[in-house]
């Protein structure tokens, strides 16, 4: 059962829904749409502590839509779960469940009618999205990851196939170092763009306008073409 929750602008709409995956798990997600026909479909895979709720996800969502692509935010555990993560962080390191769950979604939009799909993943979900990327890459056209921890994918770093932007806030010294790593070990076109004066949430004025215009920009060259 869809519903319609909200509107970031004219034409754009979140609906909220269910992906069933094929393993039994239920995982709740907002699909948005923007004005029209949508151009491609990023997937947001969030990081931990997170929800397809994030402010900070919704406004670079918000941005996808007013330059034509959709967007599907997704939790990447069950409410049971998430519950029990709270308390023993048990979950939220889990990149192989969190990565096979993205591969569920991305299937779930293909057969939708999605024809090109790209990833953004922040925080341990961008572990997740590049799992998923090397999984499916016929698929994934694109990923970004915002104060990703893309080390975290670790062999699965050079299967990637997908163009990749990595987003890193210049005070995230830690996170910016494990970037770095991360991309000597890629072979798919890869960018690191770091937003200075940013913090590993980037919650800095301007700073997460900057991701958002980043973002935009990566997908509109990778995604759409």
């Amino acid at each position: 059962m869809e519903t319609v929750v909200a509107t970031d602008g004219p034409g754009h709409t979140f609906v909220e829904t269910t992906i069933d995956l094929p393993d039994g798990v239920a995982l709740g997600a907002t699909l948005g749409s923007p004005e029209g026909t949508a151009l491609g479909v990023v997937l947001f895979a969030h990081g931990t502590g997170s929800s397809r709720h994030s402010r900070r996800n919704r406004q670079v969502a918000t941005a996808l839509h007013s330059a034509g692509l959709g967007t599907l935010l997704l939790d990447l555990l069950t409410g049971t779960e998430d519950e029990e993560d709270r308390v023993t962080g048990r979950h939220r390191f889990d990149v192989a469940m969190l990565g096979k769950r993205v591969v569920g979604a991305i299937d779930w939009l293909r057969e939708s009618g999605t024809a090109s799909v790209g990833l953004f993943g922040a925080s341990t979900g961008a572990a997740a999205a590049l799992i998923a990327a090397a999984g499916r890459p016929y698929e994934v056209k694109a990923v970004v990851s915002r104060g990703g921890r893309p080390d975290l994918a670790g062999q699965t770093l050079p299967l990637v196939k997908a163009p990749t932007l990595l987003i890193v806030g210049s005070l995230d010294r830690t996170v910016l170092e494990m970037n770095v790593a991360a991309r000597k070990q890629m072979v798919a076109e890869t960018s690191l763009e770091i937003v200075l004066g940013a913090g590993h949430l980037f919650e800095e004025p301007g700073a997460l306008d900057e991701v958002a215009a980043l973002a935009t920009s990566w997908f509109l060259r990778h995604l759409v073409a």
